[in-house]
């Protein structure tokens, strides 16, 4: 029989080739999904929904998949595992916004409404946000910005609202998932923090956590060998609970 897939879904802005590193370190047959308006697929041309990017998403992932979800594509995933949940082994949220509070709400509704504004003032403060301070090459942060500017304005923003907005979809369904979950995030993330990585374990019944000392938002790009060994450690654990 063969064993099942790792499925990686990316975040706002960004490709399924941000998942290079780690698929190079897991251990198993891995696929990177492109979410609904970014790398190969169309462009979102009006407001979308998380109900609407998850089905989309489900209708190209295999037909079961160890999934793991990145900031948006998290939000994406905990929806495929509640509301499909035998479509999904197991489910690890990689730097994921859990129930905002009334002041997180806020700062990413002012970070979405300055995409609107100024996007190139916000590919530099993503940047900055995701990378300052860490010894990522200049050249990965670089293939980086090339990303985010590359994004189709319009359909960037129609999927930053999902992200500003879909923790609080799917954030009162939390306690209805019920495949093996682990949120992971980086000490130093300060959007997806290490409180909302907590706040969503405890959500998620019997659900884990982990923070990466020292690692920023960009955790899959600057500690993909730790990621992926977290990964691969939690994709053993619960096969061996299930033998």
């Amino acid at each position: 029989m063969p064993e099942t897939p790792v499925a990686l879904l990316h975040g706002v802005g960004l490709d399924s080739t941000m998942w290079e590193p780690v698929r190079d370190a897991l251990k198993r047959d891995s696929v990177a999904i492109d979410l609904p308006g970014h790398g190969m697929q169309p462009a979102l041309t009006q407001p979308a929904t998380l109900a609407e990017l998850a089905a989309d998403v489900l209708a190209r992932l295999p037909e079961k998949s160890h999934l793991v979800g990145f900031s948006l594509g998290a939000l994406i995933a905990q929806y495929i595992a509640r509301f499909h949940p035998e479509r999904v082994e197991t489910l690890t949220c990689v730097s994921s916004v859990c129930r905002r509070t009334e002041a997180e709400s806020k700062a990413v509704l002012a970070r979405l409404a300055s995409a609107e504004q100024d996007f190139q003032a916000t590919v530099e403060a993503s940047i900055d946000r995701w990378y300052t301070g860490t010894s990522v090459p200049g050249a990965v942060v670089e293939a980086t910005r090339r990303t985010l500017a590359a994004n189709d304005v319009g359909s960037f923003v129609h999927a930053y609202r999902v992200f500003a907005t879909g923790d609080a979809v799917i954030g009162r369904e939390l306690g209805n998932i019920s495949v093996p979950t682990l949120a992971i995030t980086g000490e130093l993330d300060p959007g997806s923090t290490p409180e909302m990585t907590r706040r969503l374990a405890e959500a998620i019944p019997g659900a884990q956590s982990l923070v990466v000392p020292g690692a920023r938002h960009m955790l899959p790009v600057q500690d993909a060998d730790v990621l992926a060994g977290a990964i691969n450690d939690f994709i053993q654990e619960s096969e061996g609970e299930r033998a």
